[in-house]
């Protein structure tokens, strides 16, 4: 099976569980599909059938391809006495020919315990000669050696991390090979007295020239990693291990990735948007009481977005926020809906919309009452880069051999700052905008 048709398989699979989960949906509610979720359902279908006709298409090529080479071997044997050719297609085999991340691993463990009974599917990808497997015994650096894992449990893993919660997919996000990227910036605006301006022009008068004010911001790659030491009883147990390992590793690079976006020092790690002198803080009602809310401090921070920004925004609070938020009115209008309203509005936004904006909860938000509880942030203002291929995997004994465990390492390099330095100053009054903004302490 050719590599573009397993992808077409895998993308038709994608397809249907997404227009099932939306009949589910529709069915746990006891009701009729609305005129959004049926459109939704038809674009869905539309893309299965195409997905199925492409599917047919590369198929039939597959076969004529095996009908010509049969035919073309039948002409040559009339010339030359024929020849039989063996080629091993594993390595197109984005899982290197084991069926799941549990039996790659307990095949690991198997090698380096027994280094005369090495897999061949373990070599996929790697530089070492399959003719000496005696190097596994003496690796100089347990940390950097051991296999390469099968990339496609490593894009497992990567799907994974990028979970209902992760804030990475909200960034402007570049996927480069190397290791740095410069990006050009402009932070002038259309009312400021530089950069790139219009005028209106008299008859025969002569024009007034402007020239941009561009700025370079540069990123490096930064390091996270996760290093799982992994049991010989867990082992055993493939299932156990290919449900258990991906999640946690997932989960933790998750976790990770959203605090340095946040809050990220820039030492080592990425420099957070919420921690910068582009943060706006809103501070508290004149009189207001500790442990409380009001609807007057999240319309102010919401007047400090830039304008286009409103469409883009989410916000992102602590759990113990939202006993305060459902008591917050406009009238007699509550300002926040638990539940997101639209198409698939629960998978969108699982904790519902707040003035209009999906809300995130999550443990990043401090606590409630202190600065930072509820946070705005238009994130499309913040530039990451990201490693092209999304996660390096690699499983080794040697770090942990005297304790009978096998270590599963995970990489994922990333580097990100806000796009511009300073709040952004109005065209007319004094207050300023910002895409990234916090309420302050009450």
């Amino acid at each position: 099976m050719s590599k573009q048709l397993r992808e077409l398989q895998a993308r038709k699979a994608n397809l249907v569980k997404d227009a099932r989960a939306l009949t589910d949906l529709v069915a746990s509610e006891e009701r009729d599909m609305t005129d959004e979720e049926v459109a939704a359902f038809d674009a869905l279908k539309a893309r299965i059938e195409a997905t199925t006709q492409a599917i047919d298409r590369e198929a039939a090529l597959i076969a004529e391809e095996a009908q010509l080479a049969v035919s073309m071997a039948n002409t040559a044997s009339h010339h030359a006495s024929p020849v039989i050719t063996v080629s091993d297609n594993r390595a197109d085999d984005p899982m290197h020919g084991f069926q799941s991340v549990g039996e790659f691993l307990q095949t690991v463990c198997q090698a380096q315990k027994h280094g005369n009974s090495l897999d061949e599917r373990l070599l996929i990808g790697s530089n070492r000669n399959a003719a000496a497997p005696s190097t596994i015994g003496n690796e100089g650096s347990a940390q950097d050696g051991g296999f390469l894992v099968p990339p496609q449990f490593a894009r497992e893993i990567f799907q994974l991390s990028l979970g209902e919660d992760s804030l990475l997919p909200l960034t402007d996000n570049v996927e480069i090979t190397g290791n740095t990227m410069a990006f050009p910036k402009d932070e002038t605006t259309p009312w400021g007295s530089n950069g790139i301006r219009a005028f209106w022009q008299g008859e025969a008068s002569t024009a007034t020239a402007t020239k941009p004010v561009l700025g370079l911001a540069t990123l490096r790659l930064k390091k996270l990693m996760a290093l799982v030491p992994v049991t010989d009883e867990l082992l055993d147990d493939t299932n156990a291990l290919s449900s258990y390992l991906p999640d946690k590793i997932a989960t933790s690079i998750r976790w990770k990735t959203n605090e340095s976006i946040l809050f990220g020092s820039g030492s080592g790690v990425p420099v957070g948007c919420m921690g910068s002198a582009t943060t706006v803080t809103v501070a508290k009602e004149s009189g207001q009481l500790t442990q409380t809310i009001q609807a007057q401090n999240l319309a102010k921070m919401i007047s400090r977005l830039p304008p286009a920004s409103f469409a883009k925004a989410v916000w992102i609070v602590n759990n113990d926020v939202l006993p305060a938020l459902f008591t917050l009115t406009l009238g007699n209008y509550p300002i926040y809906l638990p539940t997101g309203l639209g198409v698939g509005g629960i998978q969108v936004s699982p904790y519902g919309t707040l003035l209009g904006r999906p809300v995130f909860v999550s443990q990043h938000a401090n606590t409630f009452s202190s600065q930072g509880d509820i946070l705005l942030a238009d994130l499309s203002y913040y530039q990451t880069i990201t490693k092209a291929g999304g996660l390096q995997t690699a499983t080794s004994m040697h770090l942990y051999y005297d304790a009978d465990l096998t270590a599963f390492r995970t990489t994922f390099r990333m580097d990100g700052q806000s796009k511009i330095a300073a709040p952004i100053s109005p065209a007319k009054g004094s207050t300023t905008m910002s895409p990234f903004i916090q309420l302050g302490a009450r």
